[in-house]
């Protein structure tokens, strides 16, 4: 019955406009419940956070026609504009599994290539899902070293559990994935869009899932033997 009503609902998914500031609130919580729940962290917002990037048009909402609201996606820009990351996505727990993520994900992306086209576009993830979302629009996997360096992108990961693996790591590797979407590949430097196609996406992402749980298996019990060491 439920995925009857998801698949009826018709969603509004636009640039978000100041109105929509009053949905701040409701956005913070569920950030904050789904990384809760995943046992990885999203870099913590606060609502005034999230209204900034509405009042500043760098930000897609999802709401139904009756005005609930759905999902969430906003853009943050680093190294001088040279990077923009789209940040936040989360969708309402009432509504996934609607396919709304990768819709959010898409005007997010297209509004980033319009208010940015020279930027590098990334992300860091540890969901197959956005992994495949994200390798349908262009992006790939690549070595944090190519991310920016900004400082303060960086300090946004301190309300991750996996903090001190990172900052152990030198940020250079983490349980995340890191990707890229650079658009100078447009012009013929790089395969076309979707390097991976029907099944055989499916069959990559879920090799991924597998080598995904074994990276936060290993990095996890090296974490806690190097703790053990410091009398932590």
């Amino acid at each position: 019955m439920t995925t009857r009503i998801k698949m009826k609902t018709q969603f509004i998914i636009k640039e978000a406009q100041g109105a929509d500031a009053s949905y701040a609130q409701e956005i913070v919580d569920e950030i904050s419940a789904s990384a809760q729940i995943r046992g990885t962290g999203i870099a913590k917002r606060t609502p005034e956070y999230i209204q900034s990037k509405i009042k500043e048009g760098k930000a897609i909402i999802a709401t139904t026609k009756k005005g609930e609201w759905a999902g969430f996606c906003y853009i943050e820009v680093w190294s001088h504009g040279q990077f923009v990351a789209n940040s936040g996505l989360i969708v309402s727990q009432k509504f996934r599994g609607a396919g709304l993520a990768k819709r959010i994900k898409e005007a997010t992306f297209n509004l980033s290539g319009k208010k940015f086209p020279q930027a590098k576009i990334f992300g860091l993830t540890t969901g197959a899902a956005v992994l495949k979302i994200n390798s349908e629009l262009g992006y790939k996997p690549v070595v944090y070293s190519e991310l920016t360096q900004d400082e303060e992108f960086w300090t946004g990961c301190q309300s991750c559990v996996n903090f001190d693996i990172l900052t152990a790591k030198k940020r250079q590797n983490c349980i995340c994935t890191a990707m890229l979407y650079n658009p100078a590949w447009e012009n013929n430097q790089k395969p076309k869009r979707t390097q991976w196609k029907g099944r055989e996406l499916d069959k990559d992402l879920k090799l991924f899932e597998r080598w995904l749980k074994f990276k936060k298996t290993v990095l996890l019990k090296r974490e806690e033997k190097k703790n053990k060491r410091n009398g932590k």
